[in-house]
């Protein structure tokens, strides 16, 4: 099925961090913003390391990135996708990264999952010239990464 992504970037001029997933899930497309399965770790994750309380609503989850100098986007505009399985994505087309990276200083680039980073190096690099780091995908799929490592893993983003 074909799947347009559907969903703004979130940051603004003060984003420092650029975080980017694949392309919205089934889920999030349902809930109407980035990370909408229940059991995805990432607003939890964010959150813990932010230190802030985890956000309920889109206009929280947005506050809570762009204060923490956070942005949030995906590197797919739209591609073939079965349900909302990764392994599954063909014929992608990428989004214009360089809106984010024009706009904001933005010091790192990590990627949500290794089919993330994946799909970036193939479609935004050559674009870009900037490298991405991979971390640990939050998605409930990614079952042998509990919390406390994942939040290991994710601290990165701090520094």
């Amino acid at each position: 099925m074909n799947k347009e992504h559907g969903f703004e970037p979130v940051y603004d001029k003060t984003s420092r961090v650029l975080i980017l997933g694949t392309l919205p899930s089934v889920k999030s497309t349902e809930q109407g913003f980035y990370y909408g399965h229940p059991q995805n770790r990432f607003w939890r994750l964010i959150a813990e390391l932010l230190g802030c309380t985890k956000p309920s609503s889109v206009e929280e989850k947005k506050n809570m990135l762009l204060s923490g100098g956070i942005a949030l986007w995906d590197v797919i505009k739209r591609c073939d996708i079965e349900g909302s399985s990764d392994a599954s994505i063909r014929n992608a087309e990428p989004n214009d990264i360089m809106r984010i990276l024009s706009a904001a200083d933005i010091k790192a680039i990590y990627a949500n999952g290794s089919k993330a980073a994946e799909l970036y190096n193939k479609l935004l690099l050559p674009v870009t010239g900037r490298e991405i780091i991979t971390l640990p995908s939050t998605s409930p799929a990614n079952a042998a990464w509990n919390f406390e490592k994942l939040k290991e893993a994710w601290s990165i983003i701090l520094k």
